[in-house]
């Protein structure tokens, strides 16, 4: 498709990968890009690489804008993580910058990967600045946003910020901008991202916001590693990240279930049917037919959650123990929930529920409900009630 031309010496060289359906166990239905920058000046810098395998597209691409790669005079590594560090090995080769600009983490990085220590390395902390000409780059660092390496590097002329894999979305286009994407989609993937990947460090989100804050960057553009250039809605994904990583949650409800012979199925309806008439949104997820990082997603957004799960050999059914063990990785926060199941003679189910709740920080609405074998119409009312209750506390918590 061609390099991108994005503002006035600089351009998008990246590559799109139609194919990849999974990310280290995070699906990508949409598939990802991988974006480079490059920025012409009287120095011309490279921002970040690509996957190896598309090491030759990202050279085809800078070849269209510059001619000889080896015109690049410097390399600006914001994040190593192989997705976009991958290629950087060759990419080194093939232009032979004077330097590496690069975090401390990222220059340590970068030699456990590659065993190269006698690179150009130059690191840079916040607040330093790499003058190429007309422009300046100035460094930020953003440790374990997502990784311990990870910096941003903003473009104070052209008011431009390269984000590395914040703002980002794994999301294949023709199109290079969000104005000119699917918008809806476009942010179903920017959430699932942010649940899946940037959840956990939404502490470290809020520092980089205030630091971004504090020095006063004006940002009319985010060019980040994955997915679309923000130029048109970059008000709302940094408003969006700023509600995400204070944990803020809609007025939803989540009845996130599996069953063995239906009868924990029975119960999560009538959970639902409870939290409906309590004129909250509800939605009902059966874990054995649903994807986790598309479920994720749904939590990110939620302020309730009803976990169901008949007893098995002690302990939850392995789709619920499979998801709940990733999402408690994922550390989600603030929510309301309660735990519900069947049994045949043991029952255990619900005690384990209520230890990832414990665990995620949720705020337990009811000790939680269990039934022996099948429910009766009395077990599925008290099943309903719970729901309202769950619905009404968040009710609650969503209107202060």
């Amino acid at each position: 498709m061609g390099a991108v031309k994005i503002k006035d010496g600089f351009y998008w060289v990246g590559a799109v990968d139609w194919n990849v359906r999974d990310f280290h166990g995070y699906t990508t239905h949409r598939g990802t890009t991988y974006n480079a920058y490059l920025l012409v000046d009287e120095k011309i810098a490279l921002f970040d690489t690509v996957k190896e395998p598309f090491f030759e597209t990202l050279m085809a691409h800078i070849r269209e804008v510059i001619g000889d790669p080896e015109k690049i005079d410097y390399l600006i590594i914001n994040h190593i993580e192989p997705d976009h560090g991958g290629a950087i090995a060759k990419v080194v080769e093939a232009i032979k910058p004077d330097k590496i600009f690069c975090t401390r983490n990222g220059r340590l990085g970068m030699i456990g990967y590659f065993h190269q220590e006698d690179w150009p390395f130059v690191e840079v902390k916040t607040g330093d600045e790499l003058k190429l000409g007309r422009r300046t780059v100035k460094f930020i660092e953003t440790p374990m946003v997502h990784w311990p390496d990870s910096m941003v590097s903003y473009i104070p002329e052209d008011k431009l910020l390269v984000s590395q894999d914040a703002f980002g979305e794994h999301y294949a286009t023709s199109t290079r901008f969000d104005d000119e994407a699917d918008f809806c989609e476009l942010f179903q993937e920017v959430a699932k991202y942010y649940a899946n990947i940037v959840l956990p460090f939404s502490p470290q989100v809020q520092k980089t916001l205030k630091a971004i804050k504090d020095l006063k960057l004006e940002i009319e553009m985010i060019c980040p590693d994955h997915g679309v250039i923000w130029r048109k809605h970059v008000k709302e994904i940094i408003e969006a990240y700023d509600r995400w990583s204070r944990y803020e949650a809609n007025s939803k409800v989540l009845v996130i279930y599996d069953t063995m012979w239906n009868s924990t199925e029975k119960m999560a309806w009538a959970v639902y049917e409870g939290v409906v008439k309590e004129g909250i949104e509800a939605e009902l997820f059966k874990l054995s037919v649903s994807d986790e990082t598309e479920l994720m997603a749904e939590v990110l957004e939620a302020k309730g959650l009803a976990f169901g799960s008949s007893t098995l050999n002690n302990g939850l059914l392995p789709t619920v123990a499979g998801f709940t063990t990733y999402m408690k990785g994922l550390r989600p926060r603030q929510k309301l929930g309660f735990a519900f199941g069947s049994y045949g003679w043991s029952g255990e189910a619900v005690k384990h529920l209520n230890k990832i709740f414990e665990e995620t920080k949720t705020e337990i609405v009811h000790e939680g409900f269990r039934v022996k074998y099948a429910p009766t119409a009395e077990d599925l009312k008290k099943c309903e009630e719970l729901g309202r209750l769950l619905a009404q506390k968040v009710k609650e918590a969503c209107s202060v």
